[in-house]
Formats: C-alpha cells, structure tokens, sequence
C-alpha cells in the first residue's frame, strides 16, 4: 500500500461545529485510578477555547457511577462543560436515526490511543 493510498481528501461537514470526544483519566488528568490526579491545565484551557469557538465537547471515558459523576464535578471545578458524557450528541443521534455505541466525533483525545499506521514502529506489525 502506498502512501497515497491512505491519503485522502478531509470529509466535507455539512454542519459548522467540530465534536471533540476527550478521555478523562491520564488525560484531562493524571492517572490515579480511582482518585483523580492533577489536572491538565493546558489541555483543559485548549478545550474551553475550542468550545468558545462553537466545538462541541465529548467526555468519553470508562467511569460510570458515582466515579464518572465526580469526574463530570472535576471538570466543572475547573470551568470545562461538556455538551454529552459518554454519549453521542443529540443531533447526532437525530442526523443518522440512531445511537451507535461508538461515539462519533471528529477529534479523539486519549492518552491511549495511536494512529494505526503508527503501529509498525510500536513494534505491532
């Protein structure tokens, strides 16, 4: 496969916000399972920017339960709100007449995730 077979021109929206799906543990926080460590300040002021700027934001992280709700607390203390937690938006859900349970967004922040062409120098392939 050649390089230019995995380039491809960006999806065209046809709506004028960008949803930006963001992990809560080691990544708007240290990693202290299941405390909550230090925040990531300047990750957490890129995303209030981004929203300012009409994004849409996405808590998707593995908490549920009273853990997710002290997450959700977390970031309400520090000025970050989220348009959904560990759900696709509303007029996502309205656009393609369902709820997938993949979250869909245009940008995945996570501190365990990794392009899969990254994966032959991870030692993967």
């Amino acid at each position: 496969m050649s390089s230019q077979d995995t380039q491809k021109e960006p999806q065209q929206r046809d709506r004028d916000f960008t949803i930006i799906a963001v992990d809560f543990d080691g990544t708007l926080c240290k990693a202290m399972w299941p405390d909550i460590g230090e925040p990531n300040i300047e990750l957490m002021e890129y995303l209030k920017e981004q929203r300012e700027q009409g994004a849409k934001l996405i808590l998707w992280t593995c908490r549920a339960g009273e853990p997710l709700v002290e997450a959700v607390q977390f970031c309400r203390e520090h000025g970050l709100y989220f348009d959904a937690v560990n759900q696709n938006l509303p007029e996502m859900c309205k656009r393609h007449n369902n709820d997938s349970r993949k979250i869909y967004a245009d940008i995945y922040i996570d501190d365990k995730s990794s392009r899969w062409t990254n994966l032959p120098f991870m030692g993967v392939f």
